[in-house]
């Protein structure tokens, strides 16, 4: 099955690798990204008798360009409808960035409450609230991302180089070992989906108070940021999940950086499949 069909008519793309009664694990990728962030994840968990399944989130990717619908409760009723059209049960949820607050609303909203997930990570992840407010002063200004709108209505394309060029993989820090085919893909798989979708999406991202998500789940939940993430503030993201949820685990690595799924995979692999296996 390349492609599932939400309740509203859009057409998600659907990666689903491995034995059918294998041990399911879900990956939800970031913004803008597409499935295709999680090939060295999806590989390694393949290769070791895991049922791997991944979706482009609606606007991006290979799934159908939706004028509408990009904030956290579609992508997560997205995710469900992928879920139910497999017929996977116990699944591990696995999210990076904005992957992982969708992750968030889906095992809050959708996969506890259907006995459907067994554990959730958030990798690098925007829960419980991005924005800075009264009562999240850690919280980034709303003019960081009026200026991410602002380049990327201007230019998409070169700020699709900017931002992985730069702060998404630390490649702006002194001595950084750049790699010209991880920025090339992280365009390529941006380009691929659809503006208006990575423009709402960055309202979606930053503005949406996953509070009570973390609240309500109780699946033991692991919580993984690097100490140098320049994209998603650590303390007021990744430490303050792990305060919120009921079964949460965090563990931080310093000097590791937004993108640290892809540039420090081995790493972030081995830690995964500890705690799949715990």
């Amino acid at each position: 099955m390349s492609f599932v069909t939400t309740g509203d008519g859009v057409q998600i793309y659907v990666k689903d690798w491995g034995p059918r009664n294998a041990q399911a694990i879900m990956f939800h990728h970031g913004w803008p990204l597409s499935s295709d962030d999680w090939d060295a994840q999806m590989l390694f968990f393949v290769q070791k008798g895991y049922r791997v399944v991944a979706h482009d989130r609606r606007g991006h990717g290979r799934s159908s360009q939706a004028a509408d619908g990009h904030d956290m409760d579609h992508y997560a009723a997205d995710a469900a409808a992928v879920v139910h059209q497999l017929g996977l049960m116990n699944v591990i949820h696995i999210g990076h960035s904005t992957g992982g607050g969708e992750v968030a609303r889906y095992v809050a909203r959708h996969g506890e409450p259907q006995g459907r997930v067994a554990k959730a990570v958030l990798v690098s992840a925007v829960p419980p609230l991005m924005l800075r407010t009264e009562s999240n002063p850690g919280g980034l200004p709303i003019e960081v991302f009026d200026g991410f709108r602002s380049a990327l209505a201007a230019n998409r394309a070169q700020f699709f180089l900017d931002v992985p060029a730069g702060p998404f993989y630390g490649f702006n820090r002194p001595g950084a070992q750049v790699s010209e085919g991880v920025i090339r893909n992280w365009w390529r798989q941006g380009m691929m989906g659809s503006a208006k979708a990575h423009y709402d999406g960055i309202k979606a991202f930053s503005e949406t108070d996953q509070t009570e998500d973390l609240r309500a789940i109780s699946v033991p939940t692991l919580v993984l940021h690097g100490e140098d993430d320049q994209i998603v503030p650590i303390d007021a993201s990744g430490r303050m999940s792990v305060k919120l949820l009921r079964n949460g685990t965090l563990k931080t690595y310093p000097g590791l950086c937004h993108g640290m799924l892809t540039v420090n995979a081995e790493t972030l692999n081995a830690d995964l499949l500890a705690f799949v296996t715990a």
